[in-house]
């Protein structure tokens, strides 16, 4: 039964097709009448040619002006629906050549053969105006200018078409797109390079009409521009750095200069500024008496690690991220020493010299004592400090590439607070600064800590609070000074043992929080 209509299913068309051809073929007769049935054959085969060809010139303008990377963008952080559509399309517009062959193959054969059978209908001049006047608008304008905005969703809804007439038109699409994939190539212009996207993003901003605040657009510029920016270009310069010799003694005035610059930590020379050594924990002090003459030396000094000063930010970042220290030291590079790379693996640096610390874990700090160094934890133990994994910025050995950083002068030292700025591309100032810009000597200015009279009143109320928890030999010995606190805070500890009492002065007067 099937395959008796399929017969004479073939067997009409054929008769049609060849009906067809017969009336195409008498070119003399003339337009045929109106109204005839022909003449409804004729109207309706242009009807279908006009609207063929308005698709296939839409779907041309739609689908290739859809990227690949803007597929992607869509698949990622699309609408359910816009990410189904852009799955369903990214696999056609990934044969651009031949897609591009398919669809103005198609749409010239459909403007080829309209003014043909216009011409069996009308006589030819009217048949030139209706071919002109259809092939414009309703072949080209509309299809274009709704394709150019809905073009998503238009090609996904027509995805199955052209599927099929890219398989039709193989034969000729095919070798015609892989010739123009070897001439031209691919479309390798998918990805931004940074001073695109920065200017992507500077156009969205809220100042161009887009949504994204000043801030947004500030931090992702400065996230963009932090791979290019080395240690040298972030860091403080090590003579704007307030440093401790490793031979200071720890008396009351020196204790005081200390406590006055506010900082959490310290770094420590043995010579000269340009040769650090270590990091002093100004947290550390607390135990230390003004009355012992106690030497830097004698405290506890953290490793400090020495980064080049052509190492990206988001190296030294990274670094900072491992949890071994917030500072570092950048070190000059010496002339002839290859340009640092961005390292492979994960690494620890190690210097081997005497008296310069190693870089090895959080945990770890440095006890000197005898001109070698001996790492310890908070258990005590005094033991040598073991080996450390020996990789430099390259993968390679340490003592094989990277001696010359070791042994390089320092030049300057950088923090976390630096590189955050850089981000940030805007100075992070505190209540301790003395500089906005320490490379331009921008001073902080005064005016601002004095904003308000009922700011300062509320700082001056709130000083007696840190006298709760003390003894009165504590408390008189705040209204002295800081130094002298911390002195009796020792012997306290001793006598009272008022551990939380201790602990709040120590974070009140460091300015840091003790986990």
């Amino acid at each position: 039964m099937d395959t008796t209509m399929l017969k004479k299913t073939t067997m009409l068309a054929m008769t049609v097709l060849g009906t067809l051809h017969s009336k195409l073929a008498l070119g003399g007769e003339g337009p045929v009448e109106f109204g005839s049935l022909w003449w409804y054959i004729y109207g309706g085969l242009s009807m279908f040619l006009v609207c063929f060809a308005g698709i296939m010139s839409g779907l041309t303008l739609g689908l290739m002006s859809l990227g690949l990377m803007d597929l992607e963008v869509l698949q990622r952080s699309g609408t359910p629906v816009e990410k189904k559509q852009a799955a369903a399309i990214a696999p056609v517009v990934t044969k651009q050549h031949q897609l591009l062959v398919t669809l103005l193959l198609c749409n010239a054969i459909s403007m080829e053969a309209l003014p043909i059978f216009l011409d069996k209908m009308f006589n030819e001049y009217v048949a030139v105006i209706l071919s002109v006047t259809f092939v414009l608008g309703f072949g080209e304008i509309i299809p274009q200018a709704i394709c150019s905005r809905y073009g998503l969703a238009v090609g996904a809804n027509m995805i199955w078409l052209v599927n099929i007439l890219m398989i039709i038109c193989w034969p000729i699409a095919y070798p015609i797109g892989r010739l123009l994939d070897y001439l031209l190539g691919h479309d390798d212009s998918a990805l931004f390079r940074r001073a695109q996207l920065k200017a992507l993003v500077s156009i969205h901003g809220k100042e161009a009409g887009g949504y994204l605040t000043l801030d947004e657009t500030t931090i992702i510029a400065g996230a963009l521009d932090l791979t290019e920016k080395t240690a040298l270009e972030a860091m403080t310069p090590i003579e704007s750095t307030f440093t401790l010799d490793m031979n200071t003694v720890l008396d009351r005035e020196n204790l005081g200069r200390i406590m006055a610059r506010g900082h959490s930590r310290v770094p420590v020379y043995s010579g000269g500024p340009q040769n650090i050594v270590g990091l002093l924990l100004v947290k550390n002090l607390l135990t230390v008496r003004t009355e012992d003459n106690t030497l830097v030396n004698d405290v506890p000094i953290r490793r400090i690690p020495k980064v080049p000063e052509d190492m990206p930010l988001y190296d030294i970042l990274n670094e900072f991220q491992k949890g071994g220290s917030h500072m570092a030291a950048v070190v000059a590079v010496k002339s002839g020493r290859r340009k640092y790379t961005k390292r492979s693996s994960v690494g620890q640096q190690r210097e081997g010299r005497k008296g310069v610390k190693e870089y090895q874990s959080p945990e770890a700090d440095v006890e000197k004592g005898g001109g070698s160094a001996y790492a310890h934890s908070s258990g005590g133990g005094g033991e040598p400090s073991a080996p450390a994994s020996e990789y430099d910025y390259n993968g390679e050995k340490l003592n094989q590439h990277n001696h010359d950083v070791a042994e390089g002068d320092v030049i300057g030292i950088i923090t976390m607070e630096d590189v955050i700025e850089e981000l940030l591309q805007e100075e992070i100032v505190d209540e301790t600064d003395e500089y906005i810009d320490v490379h331009k000597r921008i001073r902080v200015v005064t005016a601002a800590a004095h904003m308000s009279k009922s700011t300062s009143m509320g700082r001056r109320a709130s000083v007696p609070n840190i006298h709760m928890g003390l003894s009165k030999k504590a408390q008189e010995a705040v209204q002295k000074g800081r130094i002298d606190a911390i002195s009796h805070l020792h012997a306290d500890k001793h006598h009272q043992g008022k551990k939380s009492g201790d602990k709040d002065l120590s974070e009140r007067l460091l300015g840091t929080s003790f986990e």
